[in-house]
């Protein structure tokens, strides 16, 4: 393959997830080696990307370290215990040459509640394979990660069911 670039997936709008799996299907359609973790989120509640992901293309691995709640207060000794779990799986594989392409999905969302440092993902910029794909997804991507990558993307809300007191819908929004 040739060189990975970084890319970035932020801003307050819907997609960001969305949008790096849809990378993802295109790379296995290509016959690229994917691996995909995820921040926050937990394997006993999957969003749709990933039951889809797993029933058509069950060889990706996908790996959640999360409780799967919304961590809007200080995160508790367990959420950094299981952050700092996931954190060196993904440092091992996005530095390994293993892997065409590493999503690390909602990373930022991590690193705004404490669960991970700005140094914790510089060190996944600067020890990424060179033939790896690094996409990193979230709100409030800071600017020194934007500055470093490659391809930036801000997802921009204009409008949102939410603001009209639509709750998120199964098949929709997860």
């Amino acid at each position: 393959m040739q060189k990975g670039l970084v890319e970035v997936y932020t801003g307050d709008g819907k997609g960001k997830t969305t949008s790096a799996f849809g990378l993802v299907l295109r790379a296995l359609g290509r016959g690229k080696k994917v691996i995909i973790f995820q921040f926050i989120k937990s394997s006993s509640f999957p969003s749709g990307e990933v039951i889809a992901l797993r029933m058509a293309f069950p060889e990706v691995e996908i790996i959640q370290g999360g409780s799967g709640r919304f961590i809007n207060t200080k995160p508790t000794e367990d959420d950094i215990a299981l952050a700092k779990i996931l954190y060196e799986k993904i440092l091992s594989a996005v530095s390994s040459g293993r892997y065409d392409i590493v999503v690390v999905d909602e990373v930022f969302p991590a690193y705004n509640v404490g669960l991970i440092t700005l140094k914790d993902i510089l060190d996944l910029i600067e020890k990424k394979a060179e033939n790896t794909e690094l996409v990193l997804t979230g709100r409030g991507a800071p600017e020194e990660v934007i500055r470093l990558s490659h391809l930036v993307t801000e997802m921009k809300e204009i409008k949102h069911p939410f603001r009209d007191g639509i709750k998120a819908r199964i098949g929709i929004e997860y």
